[in-house]
C-alpha cells in the first residue's frame, strides 16, 4: 500500500500537520503535548487503516474482474452493500458480461459466415462439375449438332440452377444472421395467396394443373407481406414440381381467436414418412428430392415472421 504515490503524499501531509500540532502543544503544557500526540497517532492510524481497507476492497474487485475475464460470470449478491464500491462491482459485472456476449455474437456470426460459404461451395460443386464436363465435350469438333444443342441446353439449365441456388443461399445467410427486417402490419390472406400464385401460374398451365382457393376474403393476420409471400411461393413451387400433370392444388384459409391458418394441399405423392423428420434440415435429400434448400428458406421465413409451419 505504501508503494502508492497518493498514499505517500497523504502520509507526508498528515505527519507534517501532526508534527506542527505537537510542536505547538509542547509550548503550551505537557498535558497538551501528550493529548496532541495521542490524537495525532489515532488520526494517522485510523486514516491508514481505513485506506488499507479500501485498497483491500479494490483488490477484491481486481480479483473479481480477473475471474470474469477467465469465464466465471457468477455474481455473488450476498456481499452487495450500499456504497460506491458495490455500485462499481455491479457496473464492472454488467460491462464485462456485455463484452462477453458481444464476443459470443461475433463468434457466432463468424461461424455462420463459415457455414454460409461452405453451403454455397457444397451446392455449387455438382452443377459446376457437370458444366465443366459438358464444356469439354462441346469443344470437340466431331460432336454432332444434336448433341451440341443438347449440351448447350443442359448448360443453360445448370446456370439457372446455380442462379437459384445462390439466391436461396444468400437469403438463408441473411436469415441466419438475422439481418432481414420484418414488418408487422395487417396482411390480407386472399391478396397474399393471389400474389404468391402469380409466379407459378405458367408452370401450372404447362402441366395442366388446377388450383382452388377457399376462404373468407376478410381473413387477415399481422406479419410481413413480402416475406410471407416469398415463403408461400417456395411451398407452391414445390407443390407444382411434385404434382403430376393434370393434378390439383387446393388452398384454404381461416382464422379463429388464436391464429390464422393457411392450408396448401396437392394431389401429388406427398412426402415419405421417413423423410418427414428431416424436411427442414438443410441439404437433406430424400429418395426423390433435389437440393434441400427450399424448405430451409421458407421454414426460416415463416419462423422469422412469427408463423408456425406444420
Amino acid at each position: 500500500m505504501l508503494r502508492n504515490r497518493e498514499i505517500q503524499i497523504l502520509l507526508t501531509v498528515m505527519v507534517t500537520i501532526s508534527a506542527a500540532a505537537i510542536t505547538a502543544a509542547a509550548f503550551i503544557s505537557p498535558a497538551a503535548l501528550a493529548l496532541c500526540v495521542i490524537l495525532s497517532l489515532l488520526l494517522v492510524g485510523s486514516c491508514l487503516a481505513f485506506t488499507r481497507w479500501r485498497y483491500q476492497e479494490l483488490e477484491k474487485l481486481s480479483v473479481y474482474l480477473r475471474e470474469i475475464s477467465s469465464g466465471n460470470h457468477s455474481l455473488d449478491v450476498r456481499d452487495n452493500q450500499e456504497g460506491e464500491l458495490s455500485i462499481l462491482k455491479n457496473d464492472i459485472y454488467k460491462v464485462t458480461l456485455m463484452l462477453s456476449e458481444q464476443r459470443s455474437l461475433l463468434q457466432r456470426d463468424k461461424m455462420q459466415l463459415t457455414d454460409a460459404i461452405s453451403d454455397i461451395s457444397h451446392q455449387l460443386k455438382t452443377p459446376l462439375t457437370s458444366m465443366t464436363v459438358m464444356a469439354d465435350l462441346l469443344s470437340s469438333a466431331d460432336l454432332p449438332p444434336v448433341k451440341r444443342m443438347e449440351f448447350t441446353h443442359n448448360i443453360r439449365i445448370q446456370l439457372e440452377r446455380i442462379d437459384w441456388l445462390v439466391s436461396s443461399l444468400l437469403k438463408l445467410s441473411k436469415m441466419d444472421a438475422k439481418t432481414i427486417p420484418f414488418k408487422k402490419e395487417p396482411v390480407m390472406v386472399k391478396q397474399l395467396i393471389q400474389k404468391a400464385l402469380d409466379p407459378v401460374l405458367i408452370p401450372m398451365d404447362i402441366k395442366e394443373q388446377t388450383v382452388s382457393i377457399n376462404g373468407d376474403d376478410n381473413v387477415s393476420f399481422i406479419g410481413d407481406f413480402n416475406w410471407t409471400c416469398e415463403a408461400l411461393i417456395n411451398i407452391l413451387k414445390n407443390g407444382v414440381e411434385h404434382t403430376q400433370e393434370g393434378g390439383a392444388i387446393a388452398i384454404s384459409f381461416s382464422e379463429n381467436a388464436l391464429f390464422t391458418e393457411i392450408v396448401i394441399a396437392d394431389s401429388g405423392k406427398g412426402i415419405p414418412k421417413e423423410d418427414l423428420p428431416y424436411i427442414f434440415k438443410r441439404f437433406y435429400k430424400g429418395k426423390h428430392a433435389s437440393e434441400g434448400v427450399s424448405a430451409s428458406v421458407w421454414q426460416w421465413l415463416i419462423v422469422l415472421s412469427q408463423v408456425r409451419a406444420e
